[in-house]
């Protein structure tokens, strides 16, 4: 506890601490509503179709592309003033919602009923890429946390960025299923427009002092750059294994993805169910307030291994009996951890990471850990379905665990959540003993503070960054947007 005491609180109330709250306000609003358009898109499609495969085709589009796109947009992010790149995040995605409405209003009757509908996939690919535009702010906000605020207070700063998440997931279900119920995905669009040009006006009036930008030079040729992010990457000993580890994580947390709706609604009904997961939302609020009011200490790495300890061990111990109070707890407990978590990586990642390459490898690392869930949840549903629920309903696994596990189709699921929490917490405690983790650790505690505090805007970085390239004055031009 001694490190949370003796951490300077964060202050956001003046100079870059304020910049930095109207950023984060300004994020939220806008991530609620691409999350509203996402659900929204999703409600209505089912509606419309009643088609499964096509709600599940939009998840997919949506992971596949937030992963195909993550390093892209990380070299976006490092090429140019991150308050430009938030005020194009949105350009982006009105562009996008306002053709996605011509397309709405203009389709004859009956065009989106179809789930082989050509038209339908059009719309449903235009409404998808505003909502992943969004993205584009998802990875410049760590890098403006470097950029505002004092590395000693980073890791709560970020605990507030989790804040914004919970707080989306918590209005965006009930707001997207009010709008589809009134008038399909016309009120959706239209609020989307609206809102998003509100925030694009609010982001006019903000100023962000980036009086320091690094250009591109010898070691970093602009554009891309897979091959110089790789190597940033494995020249801080131990990060490829913390990226390696939250791939692995996200691998495991596919099963969720894939199976914990027909879990829980295998318990409750839907009703009950819809506004479970909206109470249990505030959990990441909760815990993003957490961070925010204590820290991280000075070894962000353990804290992150010792809260995936305490995931993975949840995971193990809450289906060994169908129990909705007992999922509840666990995930209760998991959201309000889910913070302590995220914000441990990227306080990490802020720290070891060479400013003018943070995007980059913020992106590298989204791409990474974001292709392992759905990799997963396209394996394990047929997995769960066709051998492990008939083995643990009528096979030798009822015959073997029914007595003390249970059987039936719920069975067979916690099963599998039981079997991913055990791998999970197995590769945790080798992790926890592994040279890896003591390598990133001291790498951590040795790095220079990276990039520019809230009190320090406009001083030398790092030296790693004046070795990468030259320094622009104000206002300079840094670079176009690489192809892609």
């Amino acid at each position: 506890m001694s490190d949370h005491a003796s951490a300077p609180r964060l202050d956001l109330r003046h100079g870059s601490g304020r910049t930095f709250v109207h950023l984060l306000l300004n994020t939220l609003v806008v991530a609620v509503m691409n999350f509203t358009i996402w659900f929204a898109i999703t409600f209505w499609i089912f509606i419309e179709t009643r088609s499964v495969f096509a709600t599940g085709m939009i998840a997919g589009i949506f992971v596949l592309a937030t992963a195909g796109t993550g390093v892209w947009f990380g070299s976006v992010v490092d090429h140019h003033r991150k308050l430009s790149v938030l005020r194009l995040s949105t350009v982006v995605s009105i562009l996008f919602y306002a053709v996605a409405l011509v397309l709405y209003v203009t389709a004859p009757a009956g065009a989106f009923t179809d789930p082989a509908s050509a038209l339908l996939w059009v719309f449903v690919v235009v409404v998808m890429l505003g909502v992943i535009a969004g993205n584009l702010r998802t990875i410049a906000m760590p890098t403006l946390v470097t950029l505002l605020i004092p590395e000693d207070r980073r890791d709560r700063a970020n605990g507030l960025v989790g804040t914004t998440t919970g707080v989306s997931f918590l209005v965006t279900s009930v707001i997207s299923g009010l709008l589809v119920a009134a008038g399909g995905m016309y009120y959706a669009l239209l609020l989307a427009l609206g809102v998003l040009g509100a925030a694009l006006v609010h982001l006019a009036v903000v100023r962000v002092e980036e009086e320091r930008v690094v250009t591109t030079a010898a070691d970093d040729p602009g554009g891309v750059d897979l091959r110089g992010t790789l190597r940033v990457v494995r020249s801080v000993p131990g990060l490829p294994a913390l990226i390696a580890f939250s791939c692995f994580n996200n691998f495991l947390g596919g099963a969720f993805m894939a199976l914990m709706d027909a879990y829980g609604l295998s318990l409750v009904s839907v009703e009950v169910w819809g506004l479970l997961w909206g109470g249990l939302s505030t959990g990441v609020i909760l815990g993003g307030l957490l961070v925010a009011r204590i820290g991280l200490g000075s070894n962000p790495v353990r804290i992150l291994l010792l809260v995936n300890l305490v995931l993975w061990t949840l995971t193990c111990l809450f289906p060994l009996r169908s129990s909705i109070l007992a999922l509840s707890l666990a995930m209760f407990v998991y959201m309000l951890l889910m913070p302590f978590a995220e914000a441990a990586e990227q306080t990490v990642l802020q720290r070891v990471v060479p400013y003018h390459r943070q995007g980059r490898v913020f992106g590298f690392a989204q791409s990474v850990e974001q292709a392992a869930s759905p990799l997963t949840a396209f394996l394990i549903g047929p997995i769960t379905e066709f051998a492990v629920i008939p083995w643990m309903t009528d096979g030798s696994g009822a015959r073997v665990l029914g007595p003390v596990f249970g059987t039936g189709q719920d069975r067979g699921i916690a099963l599998v959540f039981v079997a991913c929490g055990v791998l999970g917490l197995l590769a945790t405690l080798l992790a926890l003993v592994s040279p890896w983790y003591r390598r990133l650790s001291r790498a951590h505690a040795a790095a220079a503070p990276e990039g520019a505090g809230a009190d320090e805007v406009g001083t030398s970085p790092a030296p790693e960054v004046e070795d990468a390239g030259t320094i622009a004055p104000q206002g300079a031009v840094t670079g176009q947007l690489p192809p892609a």
